[in-house]
């Protein structure tokens, strides 16, 4: 059994990336308040493995889990691409007449804003967590309450779907990163089978500096996923960047990360792995 720490309750969209991402294996979810808690397990008990997102297609990168990810210690050893999909539940015997109010994480509240435009009478709430909202109305019995979560979610707690797929952007999706302790990493992934890779690095503050290092990654054919800078906290106009790069062969991407690391003033790799292609049929 495979112990699996996310932010989030059973049925967040955290649990279901976990599940399909370790799709037929026998999981124990360990629910968290906060991603601050998911690496404190995995640093706590080295066999945790921990369920992040990092980015997301329509609110972008999730600055904070960068930083999280950076100091923790733990390495990237696989993704999961999520369909992001909102449904609008509440419980048994209400009604769309009956229905006051809506809660939700702020960001699924976002993700909806064009259904909750259409519904004026209906005042959003925000709330933690996706399946946390469904799950706090179906225990406390709240009627005239809706939240905004999963379908799997709303089933999970007992609550009747009212409309699905409420979401505004139907090619929403968020990115999810697998991690833990590096040494349990070749458990989890075949090294030889990667083709991904995260560094972050810091650069000396001179002209041109970055366009080297993107050079020489473009010769030894490391096509560049994303590039996502920080501004280092202290340092007036330094920055770390992180950037994702995927590769045919990985002892060219080894020859490109020594090859760059002497213009680099500190390089971390946060982990190597294999992308997720697979994609969810719109």
């Amino acid at each position: 059994m495979k112990r699996i720490a996310i932010q989030g309750l059973i049925g967040s969209f955290h649990d279901i990336a976990a599940h399909q991402f370790f799709q037929g294996e026998q999981l124990q979810i360990i629910c968290c308040d906060t991603f601050e808690e998911v690496f404190e397990n995995i640093e706590r008990d080295p066999t945790v493995i921990g369920m992040t997102a990092i980015e997301n297609t329509i609110a972008g990168s999730l600055l904070h889990n960068y930083e999280l990810l950076r100091d923790s210690g733990t390495t990237i050893v696989g993704e999961h691409k999520l369909h992001i999909q909102h449904c609008i539940c509440c419980l048994p015997e209400d009604t769309w007449e009956t229905v006051t109010e809506v809660h939700s994480h702020p960001v699924a509240l976002m993700q909806c804003r064009g259904f909750l435009n259409s519904h004026p009478k209906i005042k959003a709430v925000e709330a933690w967590d996706t399946a946390g909202a469904a799950q706090n109305i179906s225990e406390s019995n709240s009627k005239g309450w809706a939240a905004i979560c999963h379908a799997e979610a709303a089933k999970l707690y007992g609550m009747k779907i009212l409309e699905d797929s409420i979401e505004d952007n139907k090619h929403n999706f968020t990115r999810f990163l697998v991690l833990c302790n590096p040494n349990k990493a070749d458990f989890l992934r075949d090294i030889n089978k990667t083709n991904k890779a995260s560094l972050v690095f810091t650069l000396p503050h001179e002209e041109g500096s970055l366009s080297q290092v993107l050079s020489i990654l473009s010769f030894y054919k490391m096509s560049l996923t994303k590039i996502q800078s920080l501004p280092i906290i202290g340092h007036e106009w330094e920055y770390m960047f992180y950037v994702d790069v995927t590769f045919d062969n990985i002892t060219r991407y080894r020859q490109s990360v020594d090859a760059i690391m002497p213009l680099t003033k500190e390089l971390k790799v946060l982990g190597e792995y294999k992308d997720d292609e697979k994609r969810t049929n719109i």
